[in-house]
């Protein structure tokens, strides 16, 4: 599978561009003629610096408004095409792109077009030139590829080919089954696109609100699957408009979009007859079964703070590591660990965020093949040396420079607890909360890595993401989607924050990167838990009274469980599965919390509460302005 980019899909200048470009392992590179003309070098001195990069030109572009060209303007679009003609060969590229004609002295029919592209052809074969002709989705008479391939179709040139877009096939919901028919001989390239379904103009939906495949919600998968049916080989080639990816990472976004386009030849692979799509064998998306443990980075002193708080949600210390200062806090199925060892990536994290859940790890069907996939996709591989007989648990980087561990049941690293620690026994001096699982993880991240971490995650477990959601501060909007599987055995929050005066936004800044801001654990008696946790001690999130009030009211709740939510401080939501709790701790650090869930059938992550529960813990946070108290070090 031969992949490329257009130099319009990212930000930076023009070499910025091609070291991404090429750092990310793409074949070949789509030069727009923009990024040409702002480069104070030749078209020659372009052609040297993408090869010396490894890179192809795979097409230069575009040629706008040619077909259907009334005179004198019709001579006029071939003397640009010469033009275009003369920087092609001097930049080493035999391929140029005609768009659609889009302007209102443009003439239709479909012969007139042909007869334009068959002297094209001609001209263009003189100078052992090929042209593509894309049909723009909102060009002024010809917007369908159906309709330009019968034009390329009647032009009946060597030199005169297709270009499909799946953007422009895709945003018009043309049948992409029509694709299967056309001679791969006579597509040229095929350009590839994503997008959020968004009812809007098209011309500005695609100039603004383009992203990699896997990113949105066009069914880029099956378009590609179709042309992999006419055993077409040639390049798939992402062009992406995004104001996002315009003032992102050059570097970030290039990974990306290499990532799209692997996962999507992957699919397609596994999906359908596409026998010409020649892709290194991969392991399937990992299926997650649970949360291992999630492994909290700290000191002695926040550790102490830390564990008491555990004791009060009914966590009992279980477990000593062997040879480091790491100790296990367990209660159902949930394993907390705590680190605070001075050596080693979890001391390193700390001294860069403070304490923070650095860590979780995630239960697959095999370990090994979930991290070859990973690594296959790009990830960034993570290893740290242990000592003789304990457990190397393969693990890579994840959101905010994080680890992601691997482990499974069907070898010793499902035995880690066994093998790496001791058991400690402790008294029962509190109480369990009937705590089972880790409902869901909740992960904060500046709203321009949300595409980059749901296609990282997409990409490499069996997963699915769900529609964004925006959550309400008082201080802004806060923007939210989840990655979980059908089961529910996997669910993960990621939240976009737009502005530091935000909750999330806060935790951000004073975290120095993003991270899991939440851990939220399910119960299945929610009072019988909130009467444990009042008996451990536990200081719940104090929630305004008017609250309850309101959703009595909107839910016609029966008085005494209103009040029995009230006394509890104890969230109500509700929707057409079922029923959802929510219990909140206050705030530890700056930002983190705990939460307690009771899920029946209920399908969502109570955002409609959230506005209230962001106000209060938003109570408990140091005030802007005011500086974190200093360490007594006497």
């Amino acid at each position: 599978m031969k992949t490329s980019i257009a130099t319009v899909s990212i930000s930076g200048d023009f070499p910025e561009k091609l070291a991404a470009i090429a750092a990310a392992g793409f074949d070949g590179v789509e030069i727009f003629e923009n990024d040409f003309l702002a480069f104070d070098g030749s078209p020659a001195d372009v052609g040297r610096m993408v090869r010396d990069h490894g890179l192809d030109i795979t097409l230069f572009q575009p040629f706008r408004d040619f077909e259907g060209m009334p005179e004198p303007l019709r001579g006029r679009t071939f003397d640009r095409a010469e033009r275009k003609f003369d920087v092609m060969q001097q930049l080493g590229t035999d391929l140029v792109l005609v768009c659609s004609n889009v302007s209102p002295a443009s003439l239709g029919g479909i012969d007139r077009a042909a007869a334009d592209f068959h002297e094209l052809g001609e001209r263009a074969a003189k100078r052992g030139l090929r042209v593509g002709f894309e049909a723009l989705a909102w060009g002024r008479h010809i917007n369908d590829h159906r309709d330009a391939w019968e034009i390329v179709r009647r032009t009946d040139h060597p030199n005169i080919g297709l270009i499909l877009d799946s953007f422009h096939t895709l945003s018009r919901k043309i049948d992409i089954n029509s694709i299967r028919s056309i001679p791969k001989e006579k597509i040229f390239i095929v350009q590839l696109a994503d997008a959020p379904l968004i009812d809007m103009d098209l011309l500005y939906w695609s100039r603004h609100f383009r992203n990699m495949p896997g990113e949105g919600d066009l069914p880029v998968t099956e378009f590609t699957a179709a042309v992999a049916a006419t055993g077409y080989d040639g390049y798939l080639s992402l062009e992406i408009f995004n104001d996002q990816f315009r003032g992102g990472s050059p570097k970030t976004i290039a990974a990306d979009g290499y990532r799209s386009l692997i996962y999507l030849g992957d699919q397609v692979r596994r999906h359908s007859e596409a026998a010409t799509l020649t892709l290194a064998e991969m392991p399937a998306r990992a299926p997650v079964s649970g949360i291992g443990f999630v492994e909290f980075s700290t000191d002695e002193e926040d550790g102490e703070n830390l564990a008491g708080i555990l004791k009060t949600l009914g966590f009992r210390k279980t477990a000593s590591h062997r040879s480091k200062k790491v100790a296990i806090f367990q209660q159902g199925n949930i394993r907390l660990l705590l680190n605070t060892d001075d050596k080693g990536f979890s001391n390193a994290s700390f001294a860069v965020h403070g304490t923070s859940a650095y860590a979780v790890a995630l239960i697959v069907d095999d370990a090994k093949q979930a991290y070859s996939r990973a690594i296959a996709l790009g990830a960034e591989p993570f290893e740290q040396s242990v000592s003789e007989g304990e457990i190397e648990i393969p693990a890579i980087r994840g959101v905010g420079g994080g680890l992601i561990y691997l482990i499974d049941d069907k070898s010793d690293l499902g035995r880690f607890a066994e093998i790496d620690f001791l058991p400690t026994y402790e008294e029962a001096e509190i109480s369990s909360a009937h705590l089972t699982h880790v409902d869901h993880v909740a992960q904060t991240v500046a709203y321009d890595e949300m595409l980059t971490w749901l296609l990282f995650y997409t990409a490499i477990f069996d997963a699915n993401k769900t529609a964004m959601v925006d959550i309400i501060d008082p201080a802004g909007v806060v923007r939210s989607q989840v990655v979980q599987n059908a089961s529910g055995s996997l669910r993960l929050t990621l939240n976009g924050a737009e502005n530091r005066r935000t909750l999330a936004g806060h935790f951000i800044a004073e975290k120095f990167g993003s991270g899991v801001q939440h851990l939220a654990f399910h119960t299945a008696d929610i009072f019988s838990t909130a009467a444990a946790l009042r008996a451990n001690g536990f200081k719940p999130l104090p929630i305004s009274p008017n609250y309850y009030d309101d959703v009595e009211a909107r839910f016609g709740l029966d008085p005494e469980l209103t009040e029995r939510l009230k006394v509890e401080n104890i969230l109500y939501d509700r929707d057409d599965h079922g029923e959802y709790f929510q219990l909140y701790s206050t705030t530890f650090g700056e930002g983190f919390f705990f939460e307690i869930v009771q899920r029946s059938g209920y399908r969502g992550y109570g955002a409609a509460n959230a506005i209230f529960r962001i106000s209060a813990l938003k109570k408990a946070l140091r005030p802007e302005g005011v500086p974190k108290p200093t360490p007594d070090v006497r």
